[in-house]
This record gives C-alpha cells, structure tokens and sequence, in this order.
C-alpha cells in the first residue's frame, strides 16, 4: 500500500457527529426488516484497519482498498438518548481521505493491519426545510445524516452494527444526530434489542478491544 503525494485529489477534512453501536452474533432478518423501511443501497467491501502502533485519538484505516483515512478524535459533547429505545455517547471527528494503491485481496494483511468484512446498508436523511425525509445516498456535502446497518466479519466472529453519521456545518450537527435517531427509533428495535452505553463504539475502539486470535480469509 502506497499512499500517493498530496493534492487535488486529496479530499479536506471532514467534521462529523456520531454514534455506533456494535452487537455480537449475526444480523437477525427482524432487525434488517425494521431498518428496511427507509431507501436505501447496499454494498459490501474490506476495510483494513490499523492497530499496531497503536495512535490514540487516531483511526486509521484503508477503505474498500482505494483510500486511506484518518480519523481524528475531537471529543464528546455528551450522552444521545431516546427514551426506552436507545443510549449512547455521541463522538466528534475529523476526517481526511488519500488515495492509495489498494492492498493486496490474495494475501494475508501486512503486520499490524486488520481486515473487516462489511456489508452495508446505507440511507440518507437530508436537513432541507425543516423536514426529515430518507432517501438512498448520493447527496453531496449538503447537510445530512447517514445512517448504516452493517453485517460484519471480523476476527473470525460475526457482528453487527447500527451507525449514525452527522456531517455538515458545526451548529447544525447534534440537532441533525439527535432528529435522525429519533425518526429512526420511532419504532422499537425488534427482539428486545435496545441499543445502549455498552454497545456504543466507534470500530477502531471495539478493534483494540478484540484479542488478536483469529483469522479472516478476504474471498
């Protein structure tokens, strides 16, 4: 992998509200069921992430094999609620993308360097008019929420994940997190699943509390 020189091509970093919550076991047809109800597109990549050395505050991964992102961590403002439906800790980022020569997909990831196996399910909840309507991705940088239902294989464990990702201007991103969550947790989580403080993670914090047995084949 070979990060190219900086330039055009390099994006500007990215401010971002978030919250994460990772559960343990294979996604339940239920709860894709209940996320199914807004549009939303699907893909499934590789990101590799980098654990060894460790770089607190820092997330560093090469995403789906054709970028390298940093990540850095600009604190909390606080604990995001939705009464008897979910709880977590809302986390502030940073992010830059480079393009990069994409890691090999025949051979075991270079030391240090850990592979995830994700597909997605991704929609979008623009901030247009005071109203909050879903739709597939594919909005620019215009203010917007996304939120992602995640399969993944790592470590060689199946796990899920329920992300959101508020991005746009600085004074609008908690009420932006705070609204989407709520639409999205109008109806309860099928199973008696209710997300809360112990679930909630960003995926290079529940990476580093992973123990290093295991293996992941990338087919």
């Amino acid at each position: 992998m070979t990060a190219e020189p900086p330039g055009s091509l390099v994006t500007e970093g990215v401010r971002s509200l978030e919250v994460r919550w990772i559960f343990p076991g294979q996604l339940e047809t239920a709860v894709a069921g209940w996320f199914g109800r807004f549009p939303a597109r699907t893909e499934s990549r590789v990101d590799t992430y980098l654990l060894d050395p460790q770089l607190p505050g820092l997330s560093v991964k090469v995403r789906g094999g054709g970028a390298l992102e940093v990540k850095a961590y600009r604190g909390s403002p606080g604990i995001l609620e939705v009464p008897g439906r979910a709880r977590g800790r809302m986390e502030s980022w940073q992010k830059w993308s480079f393009p990069c020569s994409p890691l090999s997909q025949h051979s075991a990831s270079p030391a240090g360097w850990r592979p995830v196996r994700k597909r997605r399910r991704i929609s979008q909840f623009p901030l247009s008019s005071g109203q909050r309507e879903a739709r597939p991705p594919g909005l620019g940088r215009q203010p917007r929420c996304e939120v992602e239902l995640t399969e993944v294989r790592a470590c060689g464990q199946d796990w899920w994940t329920l992300g959101f990702e508020a991005t746009g201007p600085a004074g609008l991103l908690r009420g932006e997190l705070q609204a989407t969550v709520a639409l999205v947790f109008a109806q309860v989580l099928p199973g008696g699943v209710e997300p809360g403080p112990d679930e909630a993670r960003s995926y290079a914090q529940w990476l580093g509390q992973r123990p290093g047995a295991g293996s992941d084949a990338v087919a």
